[in-house]
């Protein structure tokens, strides 16, 4: 073995679409002056996916080295590089959510509505 595989999935929030591309051509750009990254090897770097929580940008490359510690250096040098180039672009790291849209009835349910006042004395 020579080269060590660097596969990461980076996930932005779907508020960031309009910067997708930069981000990719940015991080792309990044790994290709790497000094860890051996450029003579595979390198992808592409927007992959839609999926529920987030537009997942896929980084696919090798490291120069097999060396288990200087690999660790090498990845978390790259993903911090990532995620400063991310917030760069104003955007930012996606994280699992859902939204709820509560429907709002024309009429509130009986219960809801105010109690009718009491008739007057007389």
């Amino acid at each position: 073995m020579s080269h060590r595989r660097l596969k990461e999935t980076i996930g932005v929030r779907y508020n960031d679409f309009g910067v997708v591309e930069p981000i990719v051509a940015d991080i792309r750009a990044m790994l290709a002056t790497h000094d860890g990254i051996d450029t003579t090897q595979t390198l992808i770097v592409n927007f992959n996916a839609f999926v529920p929580s987030s537009l997942d940008i896929m980084v696919y490359t090798f490291t120069k080295t097999t060396v288990w510690v200087t690999f660790h250096e090498i990845k978390q040098d790259v993903l911090l590089r990532i995620g400063r180039i991310v917030e760069s672009h104003g955007a930012e790291i996606a994280f699992p959510t859902q939204t709820v849209y509560l429907a709002q009835p024309e009429e509130p349910p009986e219960a809801m509505r105010p109690a009718a006042a009491p008739p007057a004395a007389r």
